[in-house]
């Protein structure tokens, strides 16, 4: 079911300006944001960091923007996508300070996996490894995926992809999170891989279908790595690396860091061998590495309620239109329940679409509509 302030998500992540840390604290400070959306500029000056310029930028965009519309059109492009209020969104990467506002999702077994207990683990690096990096790269993940571990990465050359080339291999399940939409390939080269994670595993992104690779993009996609995750290996990563930025989001969040130890006269593997003194576990071999992550207590997410969807009087009265019109049919015509509940055929449009996003009723071929029994 989609939360009922879905379009709301897509509507503020438009902002300008405003990005996930306020967004979250917007949801947090008034419970939903339909309500924030409707809410005054003053109230919304109530809520950390959004002061008096922001406040006009929020002022402008809404002037200008309609959520229902903006929303339903961006769904058509993008259906598999939950927002944060989504009780199916992943709650340990709920939990950190900026989570994606929209999570993009794509590949066979995503939903499965992230809607079971199964334990995460990243496994990230330099996109240059050794060959020794790159060799215990592909054991970390054949050992992990063997032993149930869901693998995820960012689907990059080098390290990444003998992540989860291992996992594959070992018959486990592995999660892309992606710098890109998530019908695109990148880098070109891993489409054999692409596809291998679609059949038997997932993708995850930030970004709507169609957006391709920009640098910026990618130490964001990082953070994304390191939320989902219980614990982060680090194989081997020089001083200037992206996989240090993941490190480095999963210390602040909480989550374990491993270090798989390298030569002290490889400049590729110096970065990751400072982690130590900041912290980091060394590995010692697959079988320690599980021995070590068995004894690592799970986190414990914030359990999750999305709060009951309220219903308008105008809501109440269609319900009520198309369960007295339903009797002995399956569905109902437009036309019936604008008749049927005597308001503004505008009126009854605007509604249904709440309706079907609150997940009250289902819109069927024809222009008719049935109502989900709950």
């Amino acid at each position: 079911m989609v939360p009922a302030d879905a379009a709301y998500w897509y509507s503020w992540s438009q902002v300008p300006g405003l990005g996930p840390v306020l967004l979250k604290r917007l949801w947090q400070h008034f419970g939903d944001l339909k309500t924030a959306w409707e809410a005054p500029l003053e109230a919304l000056g109530e809520v950390e960091g959004i002061g008096a310029k922001l406040q006009g930028a929020i002022a402008c965009y809404r002037q200008q923007c309609h959520p229902l519309a903006l929303y339903e059109h961006h769904r058509q492009q993008n259906p598999h996508h939950w927002v944060l209020s989504d009780p199916r969104y992943p709650p340990l990467l709920r939990e950190i300070p900026d989570p994606p506002p929209l999570l993009y999702y794509g590949g066979a077994r995503v939903t499965e996996l992230l809607s079971q207990a199964t334990p995460t683990v990243a496994i990230v690096g330099t996109r240059d490894p050794s060959e020794y990096a790159q060799r215990w790269a592909h054991k970390l993940g054949y050992a992990l995926g063997q032993a149930g571990f869901v693998v995820v990465s960012g689907m990059a050359a080098g390290i990444d992809g003998a992540a989860h080339w291992g996992c594959l291999e070992a018959g486990g399940a592995t999660l892309a999170v992606l710098a890109t939409g998530v019908d695109m390939i990148y880098p070109p080269e891993n489409r054999p891989l692409y596809y291998q994670i679609r059949e038997r595993g997932g993708f995850l992104s930030e970004y709507p279908r169609g957006v391709g690779a920009d640098r910026p993009q990618f130490p964001r996609r990082n953070r994304i790595i390191a939320g989902l995750c219980r614990a982060v290996i680090i194989a081997e990563a020089p001083y200037k690396s992206g996989a240090l930025i993941t490190a480095r989001y999963a210390a602040e969040y909480g989550r374990d860091v491993y270090v798989l130890p390298g030569h002290l006269d490889n400049h590729r593997a110096k970065g990751a061998l400072s982690l130590v003194n900041q912290g980091a576990q060394i590995i010692l071999g697959e079988e320690a590495l599980l021995e070590q992550l068995g004894h690592t207590p799970p986190l414990d997410p914030k359990p999750f309620s999305a709060p009951p969807p309220t219903l308008s009087p105008p809501q109440q009265q269609i319900l009520t239109a198309i369960q007295h019109l339903s009797q002995g049919s399956h569905s109902v015509a437009f036309d019936d329940i604008v008749q049927q509940a005597a308001l503004e055929t505008s009126v009854v449009m605007a509604e249904l679409m709440h309706l079907e996003l609150m997940g009250w009723v289902e819109q069927l071929p024809g222009n008719r509509y049935r109502k989900i029994e709950r």
